[in-house]
């Protein structure tokens, strides 16, 4: 903790260049991890999308499906008229 507060502006430019998380840890003890803003949202999207999957995997297993022609159907229906 103490070389984050003392070498913010460092580090931060270190991450921005090569993107690799850093851990930080406090008595020596790893307590967090610091990552460049591109890398976070980059694994924020893939958690959101191994999420979305395990969902429909989910649905899968519980029968909960339809075949394309019957999610068209339905989508038809709710488009409004030409």
């Amino acid at each position: 903790m103490t070389a984050l507060k003392t070498h913010a502006a460092r580090l931060l430019r270190s991450l921005a260049e090569n993107r690799r998380p850093v851990v930080i840890t406090q008595s020596g003890e790893p307590k967090g991890v610091l990552l460049d803003f591109e890398s976070y949202e980059e694994l924020r999207e893939a958690t959101l999308l191994l999420k979305i999957i395990a969902r429909g995997e989910a649905d899968v297993r519980a029968g909960r499906t339809a075949t394309a022609e019957e999610v068209f159907r339905a989508a038809r229906r709710r488009l409004p008229p030409r």
